[in-house]
């Protein structure tokens, strides 16, 4: 298996014949292509979570590592640093990460051992010095230009001729080879562009050498990468290189560019193919070969083979299409369908293509793609959506977006192990779609999620460069093209890739051209959308997209559907659960204590229960609160405060925190489902702003980089189950929902409400239920809640519990807590603002008051394989045994290390690769809820399997498993 190359389709060279390289000593397999290489078809492409291997290619550059240094060290000309036999005695030696890639220059230092446990405390700022802004580097050691340098063989064979590619870097870069300038700063730049340059005059038989003087990132001038606001700004920022240089080698033909294009019947029954490839002729005479394509359905069914003989005028590059008019064997009958993984398999074809000469195979290429077909509509204009609303279908079918921004690591080192841990992650999670705001990532990335089923709402960046100015010069444009043909090539063969977007502000119309006209080229042809606000373009029309909130919001606000600001068109900060909001959430997230004792140092754990105005490192550099500041927890503790009351601890404080947190992300995802059947204007889609960091964290994530899984984690998992129920905080009523990919039949929902003595105030049935894939049904039933209170009457608390059962078994549990004083959202002062004004909280201070319960578990394990690696699952049940009509609130349990006996380990004992089927649950006395773990046997580490077991109001318990 040979990991395609990072950003390119270009081809896996054969040198000739196998035997010609042998005798040269060149690689077996030289050329680009072999990073192009695919992996085998079938039903998940060959990479799975639980693998997630990368083969090294040998046309990547640097496979065998870098030398990096500053500038400052490294005096000498480019001459002589890129001359063979340079000395890099004291340089800093960096392995490539699985893209293979050497990173950026703090990764070189980490990997040198210059900043032990970087992501600790704020360790980065001591290490490396501190900024706050996202525009010119101004830390001294990062402002000067960084070496990255590699040696490497080429070996040309007479006839041959060698490309160096570019794929892009981070800030711009002189580029040399053997003492030769190939290409300045003012050419290589762009975080996502791709340049080619003929090296053959400079290469020699044995040792080469490549350096790049790589020059400071500005966000603000350069189309690059950066993170905004979203996490501390690394002191560097990212200057490097996050993809791989590569050395072309090729004979008289070779071929690039390989990629299909589909165009499928409306109900899928057939897929009429078309194959591209683009054929260049390298010598100075024409020149006659045959190119051949080959189609693999998965599960390695019969290939679809066309060939057709082409003459290539000299030094030309000649587009070859094989068209399903002209090859009918390409129009496949009832082809096998790429669905997201919940609505159904994710199956992908494989495309082969060679050029030969003489029946000698001299290139040839080999990737995946998926056939299904996407749509985008406006639906539901309205008052609050003039122009309507953005709606998404694959393959017919309208579904909502349940997703999440998806980041990479702070230092962009790309690992395919921890890619595939986080798939597994997010498909335990349950949402469909990660949005990736102008982080592009490596290919593996996009083979992973092909696999995975995973949704990728694509897109540029907001708030620097990429959201151009009113004037843009034709270098900029230039650079604008180039990045989106390399994008759209990089992306258009992925069926997890559904759509694009600008980010914050529309494109001005000469951005929108060549950036159109760009991914035309490629033939990238999802929906690409004008914003992710609500704005729009002459050619693109309304994007139907709006963004916020991004601070405290009470669970109530997502079922909003009526305020809005008439005097702000883009629709910022209305997130209710009506549209499709690009990104929004209520903010902050608290970890578990676990988590929290891996990244914060005892001071800044101090300050996180004592004093909400403390600018948290793990936040980010804004040390205010309020409007667009977000670098303290302030708003989140005083919504804390007003609604459950004050914590006298860290242990107090994080378990309200996880509280919170659970019924918020929950009520977020529940409101946008519960709102999908709503006239005019439905709810089409949220997306979770974020859904992970590059870097441990307490700002805007669903889980931790360490793979901590909060109650954020565990509401937003409860909202987006298979097949759900859900309390509308809107109106009371009980809704059922059908998130997968079969229709649902039997059906029948119990609801109960309690009070905090567990006494029954509410009992109802409804059964009789069908559902279709996606269907939801509002209205099953309406809770009898305590009546509404007013300050100073005293607020009641009481629960929901919500059964759904299929055929008499328990398929889904949900369990609110409900006040009869509610939140009350001071909506003409909210308006516009990232964060709610509440003119009043509601009360949950009585939940304090609750009485201790009694809980037990049993545990058993059995040896199975699941993802990420898993091979064990545990199936646990948890046990309210409280003799007094007492809840058990809030039970969360942890699978750890431990004895024989059941004691936990001292330390971190918790078991890092645990994916739980549910948690931080609620019982009454007397019942049950049995919960199932899966988990890698050897995270134990000779320990025995102890799962602990707490909540809100009951001791922890350690049971052995």
């Amino acid at each position: 298996m040979v990991k395609r190359r990072i950003g390119s389709r270009t081809p896996l060279r054969l040198l000739t014949l196998f035997a010609v390289a042998a005798t040269l000593g060149a690689p077996a397999l030289g050329g680009p292509g072999a990073a192009n290489a695919a992996v085998p078809a079938g039903a998940a492409s060959g990479i799975q979570t639980s693998a997630a291997h990368v083969t090294r290619s040998p046309n990547d550059l640097g496979t065998g590592g870098w030398k990096v240094v500053s500038s400052d060290t490294a005096t000498e000309s480019g001459a002589q640093i890129s001359a063979p036999g340079f000395s890099t005695t004291h340089w800093l030696s960096v392995r490539p990460d699985d893209g293979d890639a050497p990173g950026t220059e703090i990764e070189a230092l980490v990997q040198n051992g210059k900043c032990p446990n970087v992501y600790y405390s704020d360790n980065m700022r001591k290490c490396f010095g501190y900024t706050d802004d996202n525009g010119p580097v101004t830390v001294p050691q990062f402002a000067v230009p960084w070496w990255f340098r590699t040696d490497f063989t080429a070996n040309l064979h007479s006839g041959q001729v060698a490309s160096l590619v570019v794929n892009g870097v981070v800030g711009a870069a002189d580029v040399w080879v053997n003492g030769t300038e190939v290409a300045t700063k003012d050419t290589v730049t762009g975080a996502y562009t791709r340049f080619t340059f003929d090296v053959s005059g400079v290469l020699r038989h044995g040792r080469n050498s490549l350096a790049l003087e790589v020059y400071p990132n500005d966000p603000s001038k350069m189309f690059t990468v950066d993170d905004v606001d979203w996490n501390q700004i690394p002191p560097d920022n990212n200057t490097g290189i996050q993809f791989p240089i590569q050395l072309d080698v090729a004979a008289s033909l070779s071929e690039s560019n390989a990629h299909v294009t589909q165009s499928n019947a409306a109900d899928l029954s057939s897929s009429s193919l078309t194959v591209k490839t683009d054929v260049t002729n390298h010598t100075a005479a024409a020149q006659t070969g045959v190119v051949r394509a080959t189609v693999t359905p998965p599960n390695h069914g019969r290939p679809i083979v066309v060939s057709q003989s082409v003459t290539v005028p000299a030094n030309t590059t000649q587009t070859v299409s094989f068209d399903p008019g002209a090859y009918p064997s390409l129009t496949v009958a009832h082809p096998q369908v790429w669905w997201p993984y919940q609505m159904g398999p994710s199956p992908l074809y494989t495309l082969g293509t060679s050029v030969s000469q003489h029946g000698n195979a001299l290139d040839q290429t080999s990737e995946t793609f998926g056939i299904r077909t996407v749509t985008s509509s406006l639906v539901g204009a309205s008052p609050i959506a003039p122009d309507g609303v953005r709606s998404f279908a694959i393959n017919g079918r309208p579904f909502v977006v349940r997703g999440g921004g998806f980041a990479e690591d702070l230092l962009l080192h790309y690992s395919a192990t921890d890619i595939a841990r986080q798939f597994a992650i997010l498909k335990n999670l349950g949402i469909n779609t990660l949005r990736l705001e102008g982080h592009f990532m490596p290919e593996n990335f996009y083979q992973q999620a092909d696999a995975a089923g995973m949704l990728i709402d694509a897109g540029f960046q907001c708030c620097d460069a990429w959201q151009a100015g009113r004037t843009i010069s034709q270098a900029a444009l230039d650079i604008m093209a180039l990045s989106a043909k390399t994008i759209g090539e990089n992306e258009r063969n992925h069926p997890s890739v559904f759509t694009f977007s600008w980010s914050d502000n529309q494109p001005r119309p000469t951005q929108e051209a060549v950036s159109l006209q760009a991914f035309q080229q490629a033939d990238f042809d999802v929906p690409i959308i004008a914003s992710a606000e609500y704005k729009s373009t002459p050619t693109l029309g309304q994007a139907g997209e709006k963004e916020g909130p991004y601070d405290y919001v009470p669970p109530s606000y997502w079922y909003d559907t009526s305020n809005f600001d008439p005097g702000d068109s883009s629709r910022t900060n209305v997130g209710g659960s009506w549209g499709l909001d690009s990104e929004q959430s209520a903010g902050d997230t608290v970890p578990t204590l676990d988590s929290i004792r891996r990244f914060m140092s005892p001071t800044e754990q101090a300050a996180l229960w004592q004093d909400p105005a403390y600018n948290q490192y793990h936040a980010n550099y804004e040390p205010d609160h309020g409007g667009y500041a977000f670098g303290t927890l302030y708003t989140f503790d005083q919504a804390m405060t007003n609604r459950y009351g004050a914590w006298s601890d860290l242990d107090s404080y994080v378990e309200e925190a996880q509280v919170q947190n659970y019924e918020n992300t929950r009520s977020q995802f529940e409101a946008f489902v519960a709102h999908s059947t709503n006239q005019p204007t439905p709810a089409t889609g949220t997306i979770y702003w974020q859904v992970n960091k590059g870097w441990p964290t307490l700002l805007w994530d669903l889980y931790n980089q360490d793979g901590d899984q909060p109650g954020s984690f565990f509401g937003a998992k409860k909202a987006n189950e298979g097949l759900h129920v859900l309390y509308g905080y809107d109106d009371n009523t009980v809704t059922v929902d059908n998130l997968t990919g079969k229709a649902a039949s039997g059906l029948s929902v119990q609801e109960k409400v309690y009070d905090l003595a567990g006494n029954v105030l509410d009992d109802q049935r409804a059964g009789g239920i069908s559902l279709a894939s996606q269907q939801v049904r509002n209205a099953v039933l309406t809770a009898k809640v305590p009546a509404a209170t007013v300050p100073p009457a005293a607020a009641k608390t009481s629960f929901v519990e919500l059964q759904l059962s299929q055929g008499g078994k328990v398929v889904d549990r949900n369990v609110y807590w409900v006040s009869s004083q509610a939140d009350v959202v001071d909506w003409p002062a909210t308006m516009g603002n990232p964060q709610a004004t509440m003119s009043q909280y509601a009360d949950f201070s009585a939940l304090k008051s609750l009485p201790t319960s009694r809980i037990s578990a049993k545990v058993s394990t059995r040896s199975q394989p699941g993802p990420d690696g898993a091979d064990r699952v545990a199936t646990v049940t948890v046990t309210n045994t409280s003799k007094t009509p007492t809840v058990g609130f809030f039970l969360r349990a942890d699978l750890r290390r431990g004895t024989h006996s059941g004691k936990e380990l001292p330390g971190d004992n918790q078991v890092g690769s645990a994916l739980w089927s549910d948690n931080d649950i609620t019982l009454w006395p007397g019942e049950s809820q049995t919960l199932t773990v899966s988990y890698r046997a050897s995270d134990l580490k000779g320990a025995t399997p102890v799962v602990s077991v707490s909540g809100w109001n009951a001791p922890r318990i350690d049971v052995a498993g």
